[in-house]
């Protein structure tokens, strides 16, 4: 059975930045501010990203709804929106 996906927020530090293939799907919000939809648990998402970008911060941190944002890299909102989150 494969999981439901799930949002989650990212931060790590700015030094380990994903590029635009990340196959991870981290979604920019700010410099180190990301959000992913992913069917990974915390702990697999957590160990995934520290591996792949061997940052010095991180925080992987379950989303039970869409956050309210300001101010973050356009195109985040309509991101959420065509998952359904907003």
């Amino acid at each position: 059975m494969i999981p439901a996906p799930g949002l989650y927020l990212v931060h790590l530090d700015a030094d380990a930045r994903p590029d635009a293939a990340d196959p991870l799907g981290l979604v920019e919000l700010a410099p180190g501010l990301y959000l992913v939809e992913t069917g990974l648990d915390r702990s697999r998402l957590y160990h995934a990203v520290k591996r792949r970008y061997a940052p010095r911060r991180l925080l992987v941190a379950p989303l039970a709804t869409a956050p309210k944002f300001k101010g973050m890299a356009p195109g985040a909102l309509k991101w959420l929106r065509a998952r359904g989150y907003a």
